[in-house]
């Protein structure tokens, strides 16, 4: 039977909504096959260290006097500071590096005597840290002056100047985690592209040599950085 003219246009849309459909099917699949490839990546992390010296020293320092007259242990403690001073002016520091930062007055009644205590607290701060080292290694000297530190008198060495390495280090650290993610690449037979994504980890100072009472006790140190990247693999 011969297809009417009706039928015939009913052919031509279906054959052309099948290879439309087909089409769509075919970008479809395409479209998704490119996006999860463009969606493959790695994720590695970077590492760098960097080894600084301190640029600031602060020293506490403690002493008392004890005694069973004020006017007397205001006195010892008068001539303990004024032997504290005379022993970093000895050691070329200027008369501003030391400073008061407060002063304690306890009494206590024992068998009916009257017991005094007063502390000085003094503070030390350079930027000089080979006098500052010097001026620990001889401290001894204090106690043939008379100046007994009292216990958690200790000096402390900073590094102020972080921010200005940030920078270069947050750099060689995505330097790092990129080698890494190269070897991952070669070892699948792919290839790493850009950066998906980065995030930076928290700066650590540590004592450089491991030395078991923390970085604050010596000038030389380790800064380290970890970072996280996520790269992505074509």
């Amino acid at each position: 039977m011969p297809l009417l003219l009706h039928d015939k246009v009913l052919l031509g849309c279906a054959a052309v909504l099948a290879v439309g459909l087909a089409g769509g099917g075919y970008l479809l699949g395409d479209g998704l096959r490119r996006a999860k490839a463009a969606d493959r990546s790695v994720t590695v992390r970077g590492l760098a260290e960097k080894d600084v010296t301190a640029d600031l020293a602060t020293w506490s320092i403690s002493y008392s006097a004890t005694g069973f007259d004020l006017p007397a242990v205001r006195a010892e403690i008068d001539n303990n500071t004024r032997e504290l001073r005379a022993y970093f002016a000895s050691l070329g520091f200027r008369p501003n590096a030391l400073s008061p930062t407060g002063a304690g007055v306890n009494q206590y009644i024992n068998n009916g005597v009257n017991t005094i205590t007063i502390t000085q607290r003094m503070l030390l701060r350079t930027t000089d840290i080979a006098r500052a080292q010097r001026a620990v290694a001889q401290q001894f000297d204090l106690v043939r002056r008379g100046v007994t530190l009292q216990e958690g008198s200790g000096m402390r060495y900073s590094f102020t100047k972080l921010n200005d390495i940030k920078p270069s280090m947050v750099a060689a650290a995505t330097k790092d985690a990129r080698a890494a993610a190269e070897q991952f690449a070669r070892d699948s037979g792919a290839r790493v592209g850009g950066i998906k994504s980065a995030t930076q980890g928290y700066f650590s100072i540590e004592a450089r040599d491991g030395e078991a009472d923390g970085a604050s006790d010596t000038p030389y140190k380790k800064v380290r950085v970890v970072t996280t990247v996520d790269f992505y693999i074509d």
